[in-house]
Formats: structure tokens, sequence, C-alpha cells
């Protein structure tokens, strides 16, 4: 049973649910994790900047603080608008193909992926203009004031890029999903791969913060006012917070991002390995591991249709001969096998197709064959090929079978048996013959048969029409029955010699006892 998502988020975001409403709510909960963490970002900076980096309170006063805040909230009330209208024009332009419920283009999943480099390089962009624009504006007071607060929202900038791209990738999966599920393979890599993200997500939230306390260090080292031991010493527990905090989230999604699709492979994997080869995993992601994704599920699809072609073979030329063709090199021609023969052809098929309706006949051969496959098939015998109303099965061939007289007289008896039980409407008789037959491959290169060519085939054919005459519908050669074990010798009873048809020597013709009673009954 599939587990239902845990978390609401997760619930939200199950692919499982309607399209249009997954993907157009993964969009509405992106913008939303965004705007929360980046203004939490620039609330952080903010204190940063008020409390923490040492030097930064000189020249600052409480008329400075609120033109900084003043110019802050200008910032956001202009620019988050333009993000906004910006974003969800982009979002429109990557979701038509959902709206008017067709195929994406290749345009239209290329953008789709590429959709969290996109909103990195918007964070990006944005914080880089807020960097510039309070430099700039510090600068009025001082420009060692300006340098530190132009680096402290840099590097706070940078950080939140890099939780943009991974919140982006995550938080999209779902629209990944449907787009590539209607619109066909991923060509190229278009994201970042795996080494790539972890050095993004290492220089932002963990090289980012480190560069800042070495800053600190310098400016300590240069003597820089306001660099007192107790303020270095804050600084310094502040940043070393923060490390530890972000470099953790960012570097726990980054893991993510890479650990979810490959525990979503290795469970795959395992149910291949039992044997399920329906199984496919989700394609969502635009870097080399969504290449691996898709190229999981182009294998799996390749092993179920050879499975299937294999399955489709063995129906066609029997189990044992599949296995045997898989085993070794298929060649043509064959090799001398002593092998037994059983044939059992309808009596009256024509009487019986001008008779019937066409599918009454169809249904009535389809019992009589089943009933015939199933009842050699106990005895392990090879049902070599249906000709229109008969069907020919050997035993010993292309498995040596040292007991093959036994199985193939006990299949005989019990086939006369179960036919004049289970398909009373059609009357077969049933030959039975045995001894040496070359077995192997005839036709061509491009098109062979495996088959068994020999007299015992012919004189269990001919047996057949000596079977319509006799009781039970059943004969078999007397040879055969001499070299089958004394209690199945007994189960056997001579009604005399017969010139079949098409050979020159009397066969001796052998039906079962009318008493004769298996021990396994």
């Amino acid at each position: 049973m599939a587990r239902r998502p845990r978390g609401p988020a997760r619930r939200l975001l199950d692919a499982s649910r309607a399209p249009r409403f997954v993907i157009e709510a993964s969009h509405v909960l992106l913008t939303v994790v965004l705007l929360v963490a980046n203004a939490s970002a620039a609330g952080v900076a903010l204190l940063l900047i008020l409390l923490v980096i040492p030097g930064s309170q000189d020249g600052t006063d409480s008329g400075s603080v609120a033109a900084n805040l003043i110019v802050l909230l200008s910032f956001a009330a202009v620019v988050l608008p333009v993000v906004l209208v910006w974003s969800s024009r982009m979002t429109a332009a990557s979701l038509a193909w959902l709206r008017e419920d067709r195929v994406p283009t290749e345009e239209e999943r290329t953008r789709l992926l590429r959709s969290p480099m996109r909103v990195m390089r918007t964070i990006s962009l944005s914080w880089i203009l807020a960097t510039i624009l309070f430099t700039l504006f510090n600068s009025q007071y001082s420009w060692p004031l300006a340098i530190r607060v132009g680096l402290t929202v840099l590097l706070t900038g940078q950080t939140m890029a890099a939780f943009g791209f991974l919140a982006a990738e995550r938080l999209l999966r779902p629209a990944a999903i449907h787009a590539l599920e209607r619109g066909g393979a991923i060509e190229r890599a278009v994201l970042p791969g795996i080494t790539r993200r972890h050095l993004l997500g290492w220089s932002t939230a963990t090289g980012g913060p480190v560069l800042g306390v070495v800053s600190v260090g310098i400016l300590a080292l240069a003597g820089v006012e306001g660099t007192t031991p107790s303020r270095l010493g804050l600084t310094m527990v502040v940043l070393g917070g923060l490390v530890l905090v972000a470099g953790l989230v960012i570097e726990l999604i980054a893991a993510r991002a890479v650990a979810d699709p490959v525990r979503t492979i290795r469970r795959a994997v395992d149910r291949v390995g039992r044997g399920e080869l329906d199984v496919r995993v989700p394609v969502y992601d635009g870097s080399d591991i969504g290449r691996l994704q898709e190229g999981f599920n182009r294998m799996v699809a390749g092993l179920h249709e050879r499975e299937r072609l294999r399955d489709l073979f063995g129906r066609h030329v029997g189990e044992d001969v599949a296995r045997a063709a898989l085993r070794q090199e298929v060649r043509l021609g064959g090799e001398t096998r002593d092998v037994c023969a059983l044939f059992v052809d309808i009596v009256g098929s024509t009487a019986l197709a001008t008779s019937h309706e066409p599918d009454e006949v169809v249904g009535l051969l389809n019992r009589f064959f089943g009933v015939v496959v199933e009842t050699v098939g106990v005895h392990d015998g090879w049902v070599n090929k249906f000709e229109g109303d008969a069907a020919l099965v050997v035993f010993g061939a292309p498995v040596d079978q040292p007991d093959a007289p036994d199985r193939a007289l006990r299949a005989a008896r019990e086939l006369g048996e179960r036919l004049r039980r289970e398909v009373p409407g059609i009357r077969a008789g049933i030959g039975v013959s045995g001894g040496p037959a070359v077995a192997g491959y005839i036709g061509t290169e491009e098109r062979l048969e495996y088959t068994v060519i020999g007299d015992p085939i012919n004189e269990a054919a001919r047996l057949t029409e000596a079977a319509k005459d006799v009781p039970g519908l059943v004969a078999a050669a007397g040879r055969l029955v001499a070299r089958a074990s004394e209690a199945e010798r007994e189960r056997w009873s001579p009604v005399g010699e017969r010139v079949l048809r098409g050979r020159a020597e009397p066969t001796v013709v052998m039906t079962p006892t009318a008493t004769a009673v298996d021990p396994a009954a």
C-alpha cells in the first residue's frame, strides 16, 4: 500500500493529486517561503549591522538608523512587486501547456526545469542591488561603515540565493514530474550537478559567514575603532552560530536533493530484483540526477519488454526450448535423441466446423488444447506444435528424460480419460510411439524453428488413425510399451497388429487396459 505523504506541505504537493492544483499550489508555496525567508534574512542582516559587526555602530545614530529603515522599506516596496509580477509572468509562460491541457514543448519543459536557476538569479540580483544601494547610501556617514554594511548585505543575500535555488528545486518537483510525464526525455542537463550543488551550498552557507569572521579578524588586527574584545567575542559567537544553523539547513536541503532520488531509485531497484518490472521512478530533476532517473526507467522498460518477449517466445516454442535457446547459441542443425512422441488428432473436424458457428468451434478447440497442454505438462511433455485440429507432444527433447516412455504412456492414458470427461463434444484419437529422432533447429538464420523429425513422430501420427477404431481412442506402439517400466506395461493390452499407412512393417497396437488403475490415483 502506498504511504500517504507526511506533513501538510507534502500532502499539498502530493503528485497523485490533480496536476493543475498541485503545480499552482507549489508555486504559491514557493512564493510564500521565499518572501518569509528573505524578509527574515533582511532582519538578521539589520541586527548584525546594528548590534554585532564591530565598528558598524560608529557614525550611526537614531537618525541614520531610521533613514536606513526607510530606505529598506522603500526598496522592498519597489522591488517586491516587480519581482512578484515578473515571477508570475514567467510562471504563466512556463505553465501555459497545463492550462491548455496539452503536451509541453521542449522550450516549456526546459524553462520549467531551469526555474530553480531563475529563482537563484532573481534573488541574487535583488540582493546585489540592495548591496549597491545601502553601500552608497551609508557612504554619506562614513566609507568604513558603508563597506561593512555592503559586505553584510552581500553575504546575506548570496546565502538566500542558494537557499532559493534549493527550495525551488524541492517545491517545484511536482510540476517537473507532470511536465516530464507528458513531455518526454531530458536530452541534456539544464541544472548544476551534484558537485556544483554542494559547492554552492558550502560557499554560501559556510563560506560566506566564515568570510565575515575573517573580515572581523582583519578589522581587529588593523586596530579599527570599535573592535573591543567583548564586541569581537560577540561577533565570533553570532557569526559562528549562523554558520552552524544556516550551514546545517542549506546542507541538509542540498543533501536531501541528492538523497531523495537515490533512495527512490534504490527502492525501485529492490522491487525490480523481486521481479516487479512495471516499477517506474518519478523524473523531476533537470541535472544528471534527472537523467539517471530517466535512464533507470528506460532500463526497466527494456527489461519489461525483454521479459514479455521471453514469455511470448516460451508460449510459442515451449519453456524448455526457450530456456535452452537463452542458455546457448542457437544454430541450424540437429542431434539424434531418443524421444517419445504423443500425437492427438480430432475425429471428424470437418463435420465439427460445418455444424457449429466459428466462435463455437474456436471455443471447443481452446478447451481441447487446454486439456492437452495441462495434462502433458504434468508429465513434463513439450508441446512441439499445434497443427489445425491436432497437436504433437514430445518427451525427451529438448531436455533428456530417461523415463520418457513412462511419461508419454501415462500422459496418453490420462489425456484420453480427461478429454472424454471434460470435452465431451469432441472425439480425438491419441497415438504414442518412441525411438531415435533428430531434434534441432530447421529453417534459415533469419527464421528458424526447433522441431523433432523421425520415424517415432510419423508412427505416432499414423497411430491416431488406428486409435479411432479402438475403445478409448488411445493407441500405443508395442515397442514403446516394451521399453516402459513393469508397472506401466501392466496397464496396456495388445489389440493386434496393423500395417499403418505409409509403412511396410506391421505395428503392434496396444491400448490402455480397461481395469488399469494408477497407484497414484
